[in-house]
C-alpha cells in the first residue's frame, strides 16, 4: 500500500488536498488519530482492496506528533513507504480565511484568546512535522486550480520510478514558493515590462522570450543553470530523491522567470528527465 499523510496549518488547504486525492482514487480519511493508524493498515491488509492511502493528521487530534511519529515508524517497519504533504500559507492569509467563513480555529479556547495567536501555537505544535516532510506546498498564492495542480504533479506521479523534476516560475513579490528545493533569482536580467510592445505579453510569447533569452548575461547564466542542473540530477536520485522542484524567479512571475522556466523544461524533456512545469503567477495583474 501507498501512503500519504496530509497535514499542515488550519486553513492552508488540506481539506481541498484531501478531496483531490480521492477523486483520484485514494482511500481517504480525515482527522485520523494516529494511535489507530495501525489498526487501520491491518483491516486494510485483511480487505485485500485498498492500495493507496491519504490521511489527514492535525492539531484538531491534540498533541498528536509524538503519536505519530511513532505510528508511521511501525508503518516502515512493517514494510509500507509514505509521504508526508504539509500544506502552509502566510499568517495574514490564514487569518483572513478565518474571517471570512466565521469558522473557529481548532485551538480558540485552548489557552490562546485570539486568531492570531492560535496561529502562532499552532506553527509551533507543527514544527517537528513541517520539518520532517516530504513535500511542502505554500498556498497563499495559489488558486484552487493551481493548487490541485500541485497535488498532481507532486504527489500523484509513481515515485517508485524514478526522479520527478517540477519546473515552476513564480514572482518575488508574491513570496517565495516554500515547496522548491533549488530558487534562482533572475530579476538581474533586462526586464520585457519596460519595453511598451513587450509589457502585456508574457515569457510564452515568442517576442518576449527571445528578448529575455538573448541577451549575453542572460545566456551566460542559461548555459551555467543547465550545467548546474545536469550534474545535480544524478546526485539527487542517488540519494534516492524522489522529487526536486526548481523554481525560477523574476519580479512579477510574468516574464523573465517563465521564459526561462520553459528552456530548462524543454532541455530536461529533451534528455528524458521525467519533469512537469507550473507558471504560478503568469496570470496575476
Amino acid at each position: 500500500m501507498e501512503f500519504i499523510v496530509i497535514t499542515g496549518v488550519s486553513g492552508a488547504g488540506k481539506t481541498l488536498a484531501i478531496n483531490t486525492l480521492e477523486d483520484l482514487g485514494y482511500y481517504c480519511i480525515d482527522n485520523m488519530p494516529p494511535q489507530l493508524l495501525s489498526v487501520f493498515v491491518e483491516l486494510c491488509e485483511k480487505s485485500g482492496e485498498i492500495e493507496k492511502v491519504a490521511l489527514v493528521a492535525d492539531v484538531r487530534g491534540g498533541n498528536f506528533t509524538v503519536a505519530l511519529f511513532k505510528a508511521l515508524d511501525e508503518l516502515k517497519e512493517r514494510g509500507y513507504s509514505y509521504k508526508i504533504l504539509f500544506l502552509d500559507s502566510n499568517d495574514e492569509i490564514i487569518a483572513r480565511r478565518y474571517r471570512e467563513t466565521r469558522r473557529k480555529h481548532p485551538l480558540e479556547g485552548l489557552n490562546c484568546n485570539s486568531l492570531e495567536q492560535c496561529i502562532t501555537r499552532e506553527r509551533d505544535l507543527l514544527l517537528p512535522l513541517r520539518e520532517r516532510a516530504d513535500i511542502i506546498i505554500d498556498t497563499s498564492s495559489l488558486s484552487s486550480a493551481q493548487h490541485k495542480n500541485l497535488i498532481v504533479s507532486l504527489v500523484l506521479q509513481d515515485y517508485k520510478k524514478g526522479l520527478v523534476v517540477h519546473c515552476m516560475s513564480f514572482g518575488f513579490k508574491y513570496g517565495n514558493p516554500a515547496e522548491a528545493d533549488l530558487i534562482f533569482d533572475v530579476r538581474c536580467f533586462p526586464n520585457p515590462f519596460y519595453v511598451d510592445e513587450l509589457k502585456n505579453l508574457t515569457g510564452l510569447d515568442k517576442a518576449v522570450s527571445d528578448f529575455v533569452l538573448q541577451h549575453p548575461d542572460t545566456q551566460g547564466f542559461i548555459n551555467r543553470l543547465l550545467d548546474f542542473v545536469d550534474y545535480m540530477l544524478p546526485l539527487y536520485q542517488k540519494e534516492g530523491k524522489s522529487r526536486l522542484v526548481i523554481a525560477i524567479g523574476c519580479t512579477g512571475g510574468k516574464h523573465r522567470s517563465v521564459a526561462i522556466t520553459e528552456l530548462l523544461y524543454a532541455h530536461l524533456e529533451k534528455n528524458g528527465v521525467r519533469v512537469t512545469k507550473d507558471h504560478r503567477d503568469i496570470k496575476r495583474l
